[in-house]
């Protein structure tokens, strides 16, 4: 039985929609492995060297893979194909960003404990920071007159600074003023974030994850960290005056293209469009248009065809 819904493993959340932790291990897991373990072997056969020396490997490569890199003769003037890379690997299936309602959003924010909470929600929204990314903040970067906060990008490590909302750096300055009267280290360089009990540390991905996991167990949801830098993106993009670019250097992707898994349409937004359809036909059934007059001859007409007086 699942923890959170009271259902069996694997089942759809009923708040969320998004499947539940199964018996079996995910294929983004299972896939996570096979490139492990092949690699691992790759390594020590091409350097004769571990006590394992095993030929031929237990994770072979794709029978139709005739060298150690996939696409290694692609012409630069067509797309890439989808080649498998090991033989045993699992076809991972394509995930479907999803986001935050907006009266789910405020039932998981009214749902918080504590002021650091809520800032933290209210700029993991507003910025589209990843997670661990927010948590690399200084006191310093948080800048309240040009409405910025600065993180260090997880993948290029670059710093970066980006916009907020007013209610972000309200919620941030009541969670200040509460830490340091609490004894909470001030300063520029200090870290932005911190726990709420003695002795103080800097607060680490795990426990902002189990905060927001606390916030999910009251509403009997499973939503990510993640799916708030989903929220944010969804957000930017339904702007009209929000060009694409400006949202692709804000979420720190090198490629535009990757937006594209943002223009398909939710569940939710399905949903939504099939039920009114049904409420507009079942509005046409009740109250149906009126019928249109009967065709009827033009006097003019009749008068040319048979010659009768033109007045």
């Amino acid at each position: 039985m699942s923890k959170i819904t009271g259902k069996l493993q694997g089942t759809p959340n009923p708040v969320t929609g998004k499947p539940t932790v199964g018996k079996k291990y995910a294929p983004t897991t299972r896939a996570h492995c096979e490139t492990v373990l092949r690699t691992f072997y790759d390594f020590h056969l091409e350097r004769n060297t571990g006590s394992l020396l095993v030929n031929p490997t237990p994770f072979p490569l794709a029978r139709n893979r005739r060298s150690a890199r996939a696409n290694a003769h692609h012409n630069p003037e067509k797309e890439h194909r989808k080649q498998r890379t090991g033989l045993y690997r699992p076809r991972v299936p394509e995930r479907i960003p999803r986001r935050i309602p907006d009266d789910k959003y405020t039932e998981v924010f009214a749902g918080l404990r504590s002021h650091r909470d809520r800032a933290l929600l209210a700029f993991w929204v507003a910025t589209g920071a990843r997670a661990e990314e927010l948590l690399t903040s200084k006191q310093g970067d948080a800048i309240v007159g040009q409405q910025t906060i600065g993180v260090i990008r997880k993948g290029t490590r670059d710093y970066q600074e980006l916009p907020a909302t007013p209610d972000a750096f309200v919620w941030l300055r009541l969670y200040q003023e509460e830490a340091w009267k609490k004894g909470v280290p001030r300063g520029l360089r200090q870290p932005l974030w911190w726990t709420l009990r003695r002795p103080w540390r800097p607060l680490e991905y795990d426990a902002a994850r189990m905060m927001f996991n606390r916030a999910n167990d009251i509403l009997g949801s499973n939503w990510s960290l993640h799916d708030l830098r989903h929220t944010a993106t969804f957000l930017m993009l339904d702007d009209p005056s929000m060009p694409p670019v400006y949202v692709q250097h804000i979420l720190g992707h090198k490629y535009l293209s990757t937006l594209d898994i943002y223009n398909r349409p939710t569940r939710d937004d399905v949903i939504t469009a099939g039920l009114a359809h049904h409420a507009r036909q079942q509005q046409r059934r009740e109250n149906p248009p009126p019928a249109p007059p009967a065709p009827a001859y033009n006097p003019d007409s009749l008068n040319v065809l048979f010659g009768g007086p033109l007045t």
